[in-house]
């Protein structure tokens, strides 16, 4: 019970007036306490934002000359930041957390949890190697035009002042790089061929063909005709005066020194104090006190539970052949492929539309926010994941996005369609998101946290939710769900093979060709990209292991009285949290729950 419920317990027992009032006045005292802590804790959020605002030239006032940057990437402003996290979190432990109300004891945990990471994070000096195989500083901005609508003539030249000083960043970045070299933190030369196109890609003869000439395409009728004339020269000569020369620098030393040092192992823990890190990387993302060896031994089991159930789905359809047939069968047949990107994209929609439709009986709360379905752009199809939820931000014209590779379509089955539109958009990444963001009375941090548990695990636990939702029509469907699942599961076993067990690419491919329907495009795109991001893979399963565990949790609690509207609810309440902090969470939900149920 609260502590708000037990002072109107008392009231309703009619306890006497002494009985009240002493307990009035000690109830001042801790009120006392709460304001004094509170005000310390608040002012703490306040005195970190403005930091990070003032250290971001995208969050500049439209007056302010700091916007005409981008972000600084050095070593020195890296070593700031950690200082500055580290004294932000001294004086976070400066408060006694006991004297905080239930929602401040939360927000002091949310903000011991961000901060704390990015002390321990900076502690290892990730800046060297400011790449993934499917993205990386070099393609951070491609789109900035998108992060606040470009109204004015004022936005066009502040866009154009950052085109202009994309050379000093990208020169900042590689020197990082250069230090990696130099201390033996560098990416495995498995992988960098991949990455070599999202570099050439902007190296044009022309600024009509860069991706960052897009704004000067059109320009709002607010602006006048001279105008319009003046910054689109002005924006063409950033972008070849400026962008190219930068990306051209880029691809000379990616090429010509980068990939001839890279090392030849491909686990994190090669590099000088790797294990560590990547014990530290296997805590980080999934939010529990777990260990890479436990962690790939779930795997295994997680692997074998599913492959069962793969092998049910066989029998149902009634194909008469191996395992290894049915997967060559649904890899090759034309009949579970569209034949062009604008079909694939209209079974996305159709999907996602039926999806929105049954909503309100699984979910109380829905965002306001809304989504659209929209191709990967060309410039990075090849080597980017078949999906992915691309967000939205406060006040911008546009919505979030489920975005949908439609490069090579003989490698993007309609059968796994469902399962990620589950994920990526509704109720998978895009409600948690909208959700996060339309969160009134909390600090503005808690509207931007994504432990990686909580949202990759939402993200798989709506995949399966999808069953309960009727959104699988065939046995194919299914299939292809559990061959989702399956790539969960057996990220487990790779991420932790490669970078802590001596698992070798090879191994970790042949693993999910013998065991998931996932294309070898596929396939090796994303064992690309746990080679390039180590731990992240870990989220997905983990959390939505966690978070089925939580559901069983309160349905034997309530019984007839759960509601699963309520608990998907109450799982949203707070925001994103980490894995040990929802399950706080949802105790108090079933806490809450059954006394209101003993009071009726």
């Amino acid at each position: 019970m609260s502590y708000r419920m037990l002072i109107f317990s008392f009231v309703l027992l009619g306890l006497s007036a002494c009985t009240i009032d002493i307990h009035t006045s000690n109830n001042r005292n801790v009120d006392y306490q709460w304001a004094d802590a509170a005000e310390d804790l608040h002012d703490l959020f306040e005195r970190e934002k403005d930091y990070r605002d003032s250290t971001n030239p995208f969050r500049a006032e439209d007056d302010d000359p700091r916007g005409n940057y981008l972000p600084s990437a050095s070593p020195a402003f890296f070593a700031e930041q950690a200082q500055q996290n580290q004294e932000f979190l001294d004086d976070l432990h400066s408060i006694n957390r006991d004297d905080l109300s239930d929602e401040d004891q939360l927000n002091y945990d949310l903000f011991e949890f961000v901060v704390g990471h990015r002390v321990k994070a900076a502690s290892y000096r990730p800046y060297r190697i400011p790449l993934l195989s499917d993205s990386g500083f070099h393609m951070r901005f491609l789109r900035m035009h998108e992060m606040r609508p470009m109204k004015t003539v004022a936005d066009y030249e502040r866009f154009t002042a950052r085109l202009h000083d994309m050379g000093r960043y990208f020169d900042e970045n590689i020197t990082n790089m250069r230090t990696g070299m130099t201390e033996g933190y560098i990416m495995p030369r498995a992988i960098l061929d991949n990455i070599v196109p999202s570099i050439s890609a902007h190296i044009v003869e022309r600024p009509e063909d860069s991706a960052f000439f897009s704004p000067f395409e059109s320009f709002p009728d607010s602006i006048n005709e001279a105008d319009k004339a003046r910054l689109l020269v002005s924006g063409r000569r950033a972008i070849m005066d400026s962008v190219v020369p930068a990306y051209r620098r880029f691809h000379a030393f990616f090429t010509g020194e980068y990939i001839p040092a890279a090392r030849e192992t491909i686990g994190i823990n090669s590099v000088p104090g790797g294990e560590d890190y990547y014990r530290y990387l296997v805590k980080f993302y999934t939010t529990l006190d777990i260990s890479p060896e436990e962690v790939h031994e779930l795997g295994k089991r997680e692997m074998a539970r599913i492959r069962a159930e793969m092998e049910d789905i066989i029998a149902e359809v009634g194909f008469e052949g191996s395992f290894a047939e049915f997967l060559e069968f649904l890899r090759t047949d034309s009949q579970f492929y569209a034949d062009s990107p604008e079909q694939l994209l209209k079974e996305a929609s159709w999907i996602a539309k039926r999806i929105d439709g049954r909503l309100p009986g699984y979910f109380g709360k829905l965002p306001r926010t809304p989504y659209g379905v929209r191709a990967v752009p060309d410039d990075i199809a090849p080597n980017y994941t078949t999906g992915r939820y691309w967000g939205t931000s406060k006040g911008s014209a546009l919505g979030g996005f489920f975005m949908v590779n439609t490069y090579a379509l003989d490698k993007r089955p309609l059968y796994t369609l469902a399962a990620l539109a589950l994920h990526e958009g509704m109720p998978g990444h895009h409600l948690q998101n909208a959700l996060n963001q339309e969160q009134e009375d909390v600090p503005e941090f808690r509207q931007r946290l994504y432990p990686h548990a909580y949202g990759e695990g939402w993200g798989l636990y709506t995949e399966k939710l999808g069953v309960e939702m009727g959104i699988y029509q065939t046995p194919y469907e299914h299939f292809g769900r559990l061959t989702y699942e399956m790539w969960r599961a057996g990220r487990l076993v790779v991420d932790t093979g490669m970078h802590f067990m001596g698992m070798s690419r090879d191994e970790a491919v042949q693993l999910f060709v013998e065991n998931s329907a996932l294309s070898l495009h596929n396939i090796n795109t994303e064992v690309d990209r746990y080679i390039s991001w180590p731990g992240q893979a870990l989220a997905y399963k983990m959390g939505e292991i966690a978070l089925w565990r939580l559901r069983a949790k309160a349905e034997d609690a309530l019984g007839d009285d759960f509601d699963v509207r309520d608990f998907h609810d109450a799982v949203m309440a707070n925001g994103a949290l980490p894995l040990e902090i929802l399950e706080r969470q949802i105790d108090a939900y079933i806490a809450d729950k059954k006394a209101d149920n003993n009071e009726q």
